[in-house]
């Protein structure tokens, strides 16, 4: 085993036994390597807790509102930022550009926002929620903050200040990562 797995699987271990004791489920033996004993420990653990939120808000989501993910992502970037073009979105969504084109169209076409050009370029939508836009927003929002603390509880205020403090280095850091890893 090489240094680099070696330090890797070190930090990924630390309380795992702790942890792993106090899930209180029967975890098999794919999972637990993928969680304990895997050298790409942050990157898994992140997206399984990414997870354990996404799928019950928006599986939520889809029946209060009959809305997909990248549909309610649309109206949750524009009641978060307010007015923005469809580029803004994407740059602060992940999705691709495609698929929230698709999706500004059907939650424009359900009159939940509304598109206004821009007077010098043409090319340039600015899009705005509107207020049955807006409605849809606050009708789930509680249950999205209320999920989210029952996902902290476990953690006193200040681990959740911590982790606050640490989750904000690495974005912030995340602009000098690079888009393309070498021998692609």
């Amino acid at each position: 085993m090489d240094d680099a797995v070696r330090q890797a699987l070190f930090e990924g271990r630390a309380g795992r036994h702790e942890a792993a004791a106090s899930f209180g489920v029967e975890i098999d033996a794919n999972m637990h390597a993928k969680l304990w004993d895997n050298p790409c420990w942050f990157s898994y653990r992140l997206n399984y807790l990414a997870l354990q939120f996404n799928n019950p808000v928006y599986n939520h989501i889809q029946q209060q509102l009959g809305l997909l993910r990248p549909e309610f992502v649309v109206l949750w970037s524009l009641y978060l930022s307010g007015d923005s073009t469809l580029t803004d979105v994407v740059r602060s969504s992940g999705f691709p550009k495609n698929t929230l084109s698709r999706a500004t169209n059907k939650v424009h076409g359900l009159g939940l926002i509304d598109r206004q050009s821009n007077h010098e370029d043409q090319r340039r939508i600015t899009l705005q929620l509107t207020d049955k836009g807006r409605q849809a927003v606050e009708m789930v929002k509680a249950m999205m903050i209320e999920h989210e603390r029952r996902m902290l509880e476990e953690l006193s205020p200040a681990e959740r200040l911590s982790l606050s403090e640490i989750m904000t280095k690495l974005v912030a850091a995340s602009s000098r990562w690079p888009q393309v890893l070498e021998g692609e």
